[in-house]
């Protein structure tokens, strides 16, 4: 077989992930010639500024600081690498535009703008590859569009955000603070300096829109469902839940419930024997159920440096060979069509885990059963520890399992419970995935 043409990459930022790109397509590029019968060269890396000290060596002949490089006529592709919305998003119409096919790494911008950058990339005859949007090193999107076209996904429930994952095992495992655990993500590279987007579950609700639209063709804002972060938990919640028999995980579900998407991104108490609350450190899971093939697992490393670049230089080699090209156009990604309703919050049902500081004297838990009871829910357990030396004197750790009952049945106790001078404010609750 003839040698083809190299493909050109212009590669916009070189960050952590750009950095990791780059460093993969010049280490291996004999590897990616091999098995592509085609070179992939690097020929541009556009940076903001070009003296700072960076993790890799780039010649300075590849290095730019203008977008303008994206519409240089012998450039293919362009990878947008710089995170956010409104940058990003001029970077892809600009490339589209100019004839290049694209490959981002941005959940966000495509969370935001997805349906509108796909339908310009259609109408400009180029593809938009985003394989490293969701779950790091897993090729999920490649499972979900493709291999799993042959069905109808009825239920996506998954670990998403690998920076939570292992903020959460550092936790339990190693008996660290919250905030011990977050640094210890930081210095290890898996948290941003401002992790908020993956601690208050931003990231993992922006995640799962985009399985979402690609399983069920339904644009959902994460607005529309609840989310909610693990800034909250304390390591006590974890080892409760241990001794329960759960592990804390935060669970982002998407699945059809009688015609309406239930969709929700929680730290969920998920029962050890489930494959899920396996899943430690940085790694992603995603268990996906179709009509045909039933469940199935899929399992990575979530952050990091070279699981991303690994799903960006995936994409590349997709393009290189033409296969993206082929696919782009005929996949239901981002097309017109009627969208699922979003099961209303307050109908959603399952089990809940509650956590109470209560003040140490009679009549707590005649309280507390009652304003449950009045609201419909019945108790399945209950935990009281002795008084923690750390706490608040005169007060005890409570902690409740209900049964299954509505979320619009806990909001109303949730209100209730607040008024009560018996319980100390805050209180935590958190949903079961039995």
């Amino acid at each position: 077989m003839a040698e083809q043409q190299p493909m050109r990459v212009a590669i916009v930022g070189l960050g952590t992930v750009g950095s990791g790109v780059v460093k993969i397509l010049l280490e291996q590029a004999e590897r990616i010639q091999r098995r592509t019968n085609r070179k992939i060269e690097v020929v541009s890396v556009i940076v903001r500024n070009p003296t700072k000290t960076r993790s890799i060596s780039i010649a300075d002949d590849l290095i730019d600081t203008s977008l303008d490089m994206i519409e240089d006529p012998d450039i293919d592709v362009v990878c947008e690498l710089i995170g956010g919305t409104t940058t990003a998003g001029d970077v892809v119409r600009q490339a589209v535009q100019a004839g290049k096919h694209v490959v981002t790494a941005n959940k966000a911008l495509l969370c935001e703008q997805g349906d509108e950058l796909f339908k310009l990339a259609r109408e400009h005859n180029r593809a938009i590859c985003f394989e490293a949007a969701v779950a790091g090193g897993v090729p999920i999107i490649e499972a979900v569009s493709e291999s799993l076209s042959g069905n109808q996904i009825t239920s996506i429930e998954a670990i998403l955000n690998g920076t939570s994952n292992y903020i959460l095992t550092e936790m339990l495992e190693r008996n660290a603070s919250y905030e011990d655990a977050v640094a210890m993500a930081q210095k290890k590279g898996y948290a941003e300096a401002d992790p908020s987007m993956d601690v208050d579950g931003t990231d993992a609700a922006q995640k799962l829109t985009i399985l979402t639209q690609l399983a069920f063709g339904t644009k959902v804002d994460p607005k529309q469902f609840l989310r909610q972060g693990i800034d909250k938990l304390d390591l006590t919640d974890l080892q409760y839940a241990d001794e329960l028999g759960y592990r804390i995980k935060l669970l982002a579900v998407a699945r059809l419930d009688s015609g309406s998407l239930e969709m929700h991104t929680q730290p969920t108490l998920i029962h050890k024997h489930q494959p899920m609350a396996e899943v430690y450190d940085a790694y992603n899971m995603i268990e996906l159920e179709g009509d045909a093939v039933g469940r199935t697992w899929f399992s990575g490393m979530g952050a990091g440096q070279m699981p991303t670049a690994s799903a960006v230089v995936s994409d590349l080699i997709d393009l290189a060979v033409g296969r993206a090209q082929l696919s782009f156009p005929l996949l239901d990604l981002w097309q017109a069509q009627k969208p699922l309703p979003v099961l209303p919050a307050e109908e959603i049902e399952r089990r809940y885990y509650l956590r109470f500081r209560v003040k140490e004297e009679p009549g707590v838990m005649a309280a507390l059963t009652t304003i449950l009871g009045e609201n419909g829910i019945s108790i399945n357990s209950c935990i009281q520890h002795e008084t923690d030396p750390k706490s608040p004197p005169s007060t005890v750790p409570l902690v409740i399992m209900t049964h299954e009952c509505t979320e619009g049945q806990m909001r109303a106790a949730d209100a209730a419970l607040s008024e009560c001078p018996k319980i100390l404010k805050p209180f935590l609750r958190l949903p079961i995935r039995d």
